[in-house]
């Protein structure tokens, strides 16, 4: 027997075997559900299952709902309301309900995630690290997959392109640019000489980022890499440390042109690339293309408080949204369209205090912070909305916001590893 407040919440006598703590495998079951994440091919998929029976023992076991993350789960209690009064509306009842049960299930895990750090922001590390091996894991499988490196290979790919443990390209080459940015931002903070051996698993990172040959995961991954690299300047103090960053920067430029002139020496990347590498494709221009539909889409919804109802957009017009914040407002009525933009720029405005602040976890939220702004400008063109990382996102966003609120990065030091800026 031992006596536990932690991961849990509450004090209580826990039996566990010898060595193991009831932190320990609270840490565990948290570090397994941030590794599933990257293993959704199929629905429902081994990290649904998994988080609905997570979420559902540690709130039972006394993890708090905290008002400083209350705007999170106000705006998403009203946002999924907005699409359950879509759903008479919808042709497809059970489509629809379905629909938005999935949507309600990411936001339980998004307040989950907001729960956990908001307890204990130290946590981040365990997320970190599950999230990172799942993700060069994945982006492995999808490299294979894009060379035919064993039989059957071509199963972890779509269209010629890269697609890992994802059903599409364009969700798994933005689910790869958090730990990428993760691993770059310990080699800016830290010793390269002696992080050397993250440039393996970094430079998988980046080549199943630029395999998706996904025009959105690429510019996800340069508005990251760039802002990123201007909060390490912006935040260094000391003059030799910042030539340091200048010099890294050019020579990680000069590494990612390396390793992309490396990939297109073969000629079906080549190709690919190419192909991929147009601003505007034939389907984003065409007379009822993704550009236009935006514009007719908003017309529509203007005449629909209630939104269309969901999944009803393809029946107006070839395609589907593409664009999240219309799919607030077609999906889930005016009051989801405008709750959702609440959201997302609140949560925005509420971090950018945080990127500068000098806390163990500093470096942490900084990733987390430019991850989250790009995959807002992502969204524009790219339906997120039921994008499982972006409702991480979301909740470790809320739970540092939460964690800085409640003062415990004032009130107690740990987390050394992770670097703030100095």
């Amino acid at each position: 027997m031992s006596v536990a407040a932690e991961p849990y919440g509450g004090v209580q006598l826990v039996r566990t075997p010898a060595g193991l703590s009831a932190r320990s495998l609270g840490n565990g079951a948290l570090w397994l559900a941030a590794f599933l994440s990257g293993f959704v091919i199929e629905e429902p998929a081994p990290y649904e299952l998994y988080m609905a029976l997570l979420s559902v023992v540690w709130l039972a076991c006394g993890l708090k709902l905290r008002r400083e993350f209350g705007p999170l789960i106000i705006c998403l209690m009203l946002y999924i309301a907005g699409g359950v009064a879509s759903i008479p509306l919808a042709k497809e009842m059970g489509d629809a309900i379905m629909y938005i049960a999935v949507s309600g299930f990411l936001a339980v895990t998004a307040i989950f995630y907001a729960a956990i750090l908001a307890d204990d922001p130290g946590r981040c590390r365990v997320i970190q690290n599950g999230y990172t091996i799942s993700a060069v894991l994945v982006a492995s499988i999808g490299i294979a997959g894009y060379f035919k490196l064993f039989p059957g290979a071509e199963y972890f790919t779509l269209y010629e392109r890269a697609r890992g443990t994802f059903q599409d390209p364009n969700v798994f080459g933005p689910f790869l640019v958090l730990p990428a940015m993760l691993l770059i931002q310990k080699l800016l903070r830290e010793s390269v000489l002696r992080n050397l051996f993250l440039l393996v698993p970094l430079a998988i990172l980046l080549l199943g980022i630029f395999l998706s040959f996904s025009r959105g995961a690429w510019g996800v991954l340069f508005a990251s890499v760039l802002l990123l690299y201007f909060l390490a300047l912006v935040t260094e103090r000391k003059g030799p440390r910042r030539t340091r960053l200048v010099f890294l920067g050019v020579l990680g430029v000069v590494a990612f042109a390396g390793l992309i002139a490396a990939a297109l020496s073969i000629d079906t990347v080549s190709q690919m690339f190419e192909q991929r590498a147009r601003l505007v494709q034939e389907y984003d221009g065409a007379r009822l293309g993704r550009f236009a539909r935006y514009a007719l889409g908003f017309q529509l919804v203007m005449e629909h408080p209630l939104g269309l109802g969901p999944l009803e957009f393809n029946k107006y017009f070839p395609e589907d949204e593409h664009n999240v914040y219309l799919k607030g407002f077609t999906t889930y009525g005016w009051l989801g369209g405008t709750v959702y933009i609440v959201m997302a720029l609140w949560t925005l405005c509420a971090l950018v205090p945080l990127v500068f602040k000098s806390r163990p976890w500093t470096a942490f939220t900084q990733c987390v912070f430019v991850v989250f702004a790009a995959h807002l400008i992502l969204s524009v063109i790219i339906d997120t909305d039921h994008w499982r990382h972006m409702y991480m996102l979301y909740g470790l966003a809320w739970g540092l916001i939460a964690a800085e609120k409640l003062g415990k990065g004032r009130s107690r030091g740990q987390m050394s590893s992770l670097s703030a800026p100095r």
